[in-house]
């Protein structure tokens, strides 16, 4: 289905990143960040309404075992405007470009949230040579409505029709309250922020809420058909994090049932992804819910980027195991 009103996004008149320069990249300006050294470089691809700096956290940590890059797709966060939806193909060569651009050499170990985990899958597919391995958050997964309960598919298509009206006549400023609630949500990851970050993060999230649904509208359509129409994966180090906390609008919504059957959908999906390369693992986190994953476990993803890491390096570019190498970090892996 096309977007119902394709819409320029991002700020015409950009203030300066908060972190951060922007390179310029195929006629736009692109917010990259990056902190520490060596390599392989690990390079951070948000979720669908998310930008680089909600991960400047686990970056933050990521960059004291080696290079580490956030970035904003055009669209969103501080880089310069774009259309949205985007195709998929178009992200991933736009990403090459940057990280060209900031003289980061690959191959990289790509770190795709939810959406930027179908972006990572199509960098891999079309620069094989580039990625050294694939740390999975909770990604999206083209057959994952496919496979749902009939009645979340039904609901995803009304609430599908019921957003595209919305966006087509347009929708009201958010009253007072909606932003207090808002704001009352985000509280117990915003509080964990950089105070230097902390408010130009919530005005982002407070004032762009149009573009994670612009962004993702695309994702059950075209970028389904992209993955599902390109190459497999390269055979390299892949790690894919499940998360299996229920979120507290989909214990309103469904039965126990229903919540198990799509936990169990989501899961079968994810161990499948790690089962298409040679030395593929998932691992699930019963403690950590969809968006906030980094927050809530960074303690696994820092374990999971770090045996990437390890499994990506030859022996001789390997350093001296630290703490973080121990494997100690309670990651409930399960079996591929």
């Amino acid at each position: 289905m096309p977007n119902p009103s394709p819409a320029v996004h991002g700020d015409t008149a950009l203030p300066p990143p908060p972190l951060g320069v922007r390179h310029a990249v195929g006629g736009r300006r692109l917010m990259l960040h990056r902190s520490g050294s060596g390599g392989p470089a690990v390079v951070f691809l948000p979720g669908s309404g998310m930008v680089g700096l909600d991960y400047v956290n686990i970056h933050n940590r990521t960059a004291e075992l080696t290079t580490s890059v956030l970035y904003d797709r055009a669209g969103t966060g501080w880089s310069d405007p774009a259309e949205l939806p985007r195709p998929a193909a178009e992200v991933a060569d736009e990403l090459h470009d940057l990280l060209r651009s900031a003289d980061i050499p690959g191959p990289y170990l790509l770190v795709g949230h939810s959406l930027g985990g179908s972006y990572a899958r199509v960098f891999a597919q079309r620069f094989p040579a580039r990625v050294a391995g694939l740390l999975l958050l909770d990604p999206s997964h083209e057959d994952f409505l496919a496979r749902v309960p009939e009645e979340v598919r039904r609901h995803a298509e009304r609430t599908r029709r019921e957003v595209e009206h919305m966006l087509r006549e347009g929708v009201p400023d958010p009253t007072p309250e909606q932003l207090r609630q808002a704001l009352d949500q985000l509280a117990p990851i915003s509080d964990g922020w950089p105070e230097s970050l902390r408010r130009p993060l919530l005005d982002y999230h407070l004032n762009a809420w149009r573009t994670g649904i612009d962004e993702a509208w695309n994702l059950d359509g075209e970028v389904a058909d992209e993955l599902r129409s390109g190459p497999g994966l390269p055979d390299v180090p892949l790690i894919v994090l499940t998360a299996l906390a229920e979120e507290e609008a989909e214990v309103l919504m469904w039965s126990a049932e229903t919540r198990q059957a799509c936990s169990d959908v989501k899961a079968a999906l994810h161990a499948q992804l790690a089962r298409s390369v040679s030395k593929g693992e998932h691992r699930t986190l019963a403690d950590a819910g969809h968006l906030w994953l980094h927050e809530e476990r960074a303690d696994a993803v820092l374990q999971a980027v770090d045996d990437l890491l390890h499994a990506a390096r030859r022996p001789s570019e390997r350093p001296t195991p630290t703490e973080h190498g121990t494997g100690a970090i309670d990651a409930r892996k399960g079996s591929p």
